[in-house]
């Protein structure tokens, strides 16, 4: 492109980009068919069509309590969730809802040991098998390791666990929420804390970056002619759709982790359990990325060294906190690697010893799952 070209295009450039900008609430995300399983207050187990099912061991898929879990399935061609039906994967997906007014009293405990322990409940139950996969992303995978923790030989056979925070030791936001000046409990006491909040906070972590360089970038490729629009506007879409963190568990979350340390510490109690991670002894892949400022490689690291398990894999990757997972290099890079994992894991064998708390059929963490529906 010639210089006078490339002058005369500047004004094109500009209305495609604000065309982009303006119509990205228009993207379709989560698109892959499916049905509703089961709901709790504002929980939803999803479970995808399919009828390629090969193998015998379901996977449930976990994330955060910010942002969306369509992120596992952010748009046709870039869905983590297609790819494993491709792989003949039974998927399931917990989807923890948006809190609203009178939830600001939802916990961690009542995540891991309620909406958690039911999601896990209800996949065995509709996919008839005894074991599970769970594939837990970010807070989501710390909130799967604290289940299966409580759960020693349980319904967990297999567990992913990716870019999760485990020692919060030197990282960003212990030095932002550890210090004695951040009152969480203050802060909680304003209810369920919006989205917008939270959503602001991670992108000062990289300012620079997410304030300017995304825009300018995309402006760039406008320009050249290289810009993939479906793309950007499937993420962008899915970065601003930031659903309120619950007040109690915002409060928990950040004192548990950020100003105490308990995960790695070994003091991590919920409903009077101790959540200790030796008694891990699952199949467990750790996946960290190289360039993640949100749960750093650094952060979790320890985790290896505490758990108890026979079959321990690390795979760390070139990426960041969710570009690793989501990212246009993910279906090639990634991707395989953990289906080929739970694939070889994923096969009928006799089930593990269980728990007596553990067995199908047995409620001892439950007493009422509100509103649950058949698929």
């Amino acid at each position: 492109m010639t210089l006078v070209s490339s002058v005369l295009r500047v004004p094109r450039t500009l209305i495609e980009t604000t065309n982009i900008l303006l119509t990205t609430d228009d993207a379709v995300i989560g698109a892959t068919p499916k049905e509703v399983v089961w709901t709790h207050r504002n929980a939803t187990l999803y479970r995808y069509r399919s009828t390629e099912r090969r193998h015998p061991v379901p996977v449930l898929l976990v994330f955060a309590l910010i942002n969306r879990p369509m992120i596992f399935d952010l748009r046709p061609g870039n869905s983590f969730v297609e790819y494993l039906l491709g792989r003949g994967f039974d998927v399931f997906l917990l989807d923890w809802g948006v809190p609203g007014p009178g939830d600001e009293d939802m916990g961690i405990d009542d995540y891991v040991c309620d909406e958690l322990a039911w999601a896990v409940r209800e996949t065995r139950r509709t996919s008839g098998s005894s074991e599970i996969s769970m594939v837990g992303w970010c807070i989501g995978a710390a909130l799967t390791a604290m289940y299966a923790a409580l759960h020693p030989h349980g319904q967990a056979r297999n567990l992913v666990l990716l870019t999760m925070p485990v020692d919060t030791e030197g990282s960003l936001y212990r030095n932002w929420t550890g210090r004695d000046t951040f009152d969480v409990e203050e802060v909680a006491e304003l209810g369920n804390i919006p989205g917008r909040i939270v959503d602001f906070a991670n992108k000062l972590m990289k300012p620079v970056q997410n304030h300017v360089t995304t825009k300018r970038r995309l402006l760039e490729q406008v320009h050249d002619g290289t810009v993939n629009r479906v793309g950007y506007q499937a993420m962008s879409k899915w970065v601003e759709d930031n659903p309120p963190f619950a007040g109690r568990a915002f409060s928990q979350w950040i004192r548990w982790m950020y100003k105490e340390n308990r995960l790695v510490r070994g003091r991590m109690e919920l409903r009077g359990r101790r959540v200790d991670l030796g008694r891990l002894d699952q199949s467990i892949l750790v996946v960290t990325a190289d360039a993640d400022h949100i749960a750093p490689r650094e952060s979790t690291l320890p985790f290896l060294q505490l758990v108890n398990s026979d079959d321990l894999e690390h795979m760390d990757r070139k990426g960041g906190h969710i570009g690793l997972m989501a990212g246009s290099k993910a279906r090639k890079e990634i991707w395989p690697d953990i289906a080929d994992w739970l694939a070889v894991r994923s096969q009928a064998e006799p089930a593990r010893r269980r728990d007596d708390d553990d067995a199908p059929g047995h409620d001892s963490d439950t007493h009422d799952l509100g509103d649950r529906r058949g698929a």
